[in-house]
């Protein structure tokens, strides 16, 4: 493996990195809210009510982030590029 492949190599990990994480905060997002639903759920003995709508909260939330985070990223990456 050449410098040149290495530098490649290196430049795309970097630009990769910040969102690395981003699939997995999602799912948590997702996943700490339908339990928070349930645990209501639970407590007051509402069948199904609020597991589904915190699901839905929890999923536009974590969408919001997620694709948010990958504009933030990209734009950063758009003037990194023009300097």
């Amino acid at each position: 493996m050449g410098k040149k492949e290495s530098s490649g190599f290196n430049k795309s990990i970097r630009d990769v990195a910040p969102l690395l994480g981003l699939g997995m905060q999602l799912a948590a997002t997702i996943v700490i809210t339908v339990l928070f639903g349930d645990w209501l759920d639970n407590k007051f003995q509402t069948g199904y009510l609020y597991t589904i709508i915190f699901a839905v909260l929890g999923t536009f939330a974590g969408l919001y982030h997620f694709i948010k985070s990958v504009l933030d990223a990209e734009k950063k990456k758009n003037s990194g590029e023009k300097e």
